[in-house]
């Protein structure tokens, strides 16, 4: 159950507050000045791998359970009409923070503060729908998932980047125990690979790419592909051929990866 005595805010300031998160903080993109850490996230390779997988050119897109705004930034950085849904009003990590960060960025964003299950869209509104560490937060995921299909254009695009995926139910403690942020406001959850696949698919979409957590720079951020197999490479002393070692080899081994909460990315189509 969530810890009633602190909220999202609260728990994100609490991690701020410690010098020994400071990285994670960073990597979390919960630093300031918040338009350094949206640009970080902009130039960096998960949103590299996000913009090869969606649409070209920009059209509409709506970034859901949005945050702080970071990728919302980014679309509209690259010329999206861009949407922030955002429930939260927190000036920090809600829809307080998107506007501060978009008149500051000098974008366009509109905010709307909703919740994902009941989208405040018409059908067949948006090129693409994207969502980053969300569906896991989910009150109700089949219920969530058919309403970024009913928004979605025919042909659109759905992106549902670093979501926790566990084994087994039974681990799902486990990972509760083992994320920072957990203990402090209690809304952490995680579902099996299938239970997305399911949700997503039952709501009329059809997915195209099933990142497990080393197939892509989405799911290994801050890290990348090309650091991994440097690291890789460096230990048998051959750094310089780390360009050769293929990809089919990472994914191969983030396929036996079982350790509960670990980051999976899903990509879906709406059939034109």
């Amino acid at each position: 159950m969530p810890n009633a005595e602190m909220t999202w805010e609260q728990a994100v300031q609490s991690l701020r507050d410690r010098p020994d998160q400071a990285e994670l903080v960073r990597a979390c993109y919960y630093d300031d000045p918040l338009i350094e850490a949206a640009r970080r996230y902009h130039r960096g390779g998960e949103w590299q791998a996000i913009r090869g997988l969606i649409p070209r050119p920009p059209g509409r897109a709506l970034d859901i359970g949005s945050g702080r705004g970071i990728s919302a930034y980014a679309f509209a950085a690259d010329g999206w009409t861009t949407h922030a849904l955002e429930p939260d009003a927190s000036d920090l990590v809600g829809a307080g923070a998107i506007r501060s960060l978009a008149a500051e960025g000098g974008v366009s964003i509109t905010v709307d503060q909703e919740w994902g299950e009941a989208l405040p869209y018409p059908d067949a509104h948006f090129d693409v729908v994207h969502c980053r560490a969300v569906l896991h937060h989910a009150h109700d995921l089949g219920q969530l998932c058919k309403e970024i299909g009913r928004v979605l254009k025919p042909g659109g695009t759905f992106v549902a980047a670093r979501e926790h995926v566990v084994t087994r139910h039974e681990d799902i403690p486990a990972f509760q125990a083992s994320h920072p942020l957990h203990a402090l406001y209690g809304g952490e959850y995680a579902y099996l690979e299938r239970e997305y696949v399911d949700a997503i698919e039952g709501a009329g979409l059809t997915i195209t790419h099933n990142f497990n957590p080393m197939e892509s720079d989405i799911n290994l951020a801050p890290a990348t592909m090309a650091d991994i197999k440097r690291r890789w490479a460096g230990k048998f002393g051959l750094a310089s051929l780390a360009g050769l070692v293929p990809d089919a080899v990472l994914g191969w081994r983030g396929a036996r990866i079982d350790s509960p909460g670990r980051l999976y990315t899903f990509v879906a189509r709406k059939p034109a």
